[in-house]
């Protein structure tokens, strides 16, 4: 069984600084793609960052230049800098990390961006 646990979320004001981290643990062989997805109110769940084992990475339009995605293969751990944080990223932030077949989901952390 693989857990995924999230730290890092909480509340910032506008043009602010937070930094995600997701470590897994349990069975794990292979972690190839993790990343990170949001989901606001009332809307969807979208792609925030993606990075592969190989360190190629892949950012939603709306983060580029003020998000960073990184790992630690060493530590089964992805991390999420987000900076010049603004309203609109106020969201559920979920963690994932593709093993093997199977797709692994953290339980999520609130980021709120409100003066």
């Amino acid at each position: 069984q693989v857990q995924l646990v999230e730290s890092g979320g909480g509340l910032v004001q506008p043009g602010g600084s937070l930094r995600l981290s997701c470590a897994a643990s349990g069975s794990i062989f292979t972690i190839y793609t993790m990343g990170w997805y949001r989901q606001a109110p009332g809307k969807e769940r979208e792609l925030v960052a993606t990075i592969t084992r190989a360190y190629g990475r892949v950012y939603a339009d709306s983060v580029k230049g003020r998000f960073t995605v990184s790992r630690d293969n060493a530590k089964n751990t992805v991390y999420l800098q987000m900076n010049s944080l603004k309203p609109e990223d106020t969201a559920v932030y979920y963690c994932y990390a593709s093993i093997g077949t199977v797709d692994y989901w953290g339980q999520g952390t609130q980021v709120t961006v409100s003066s």
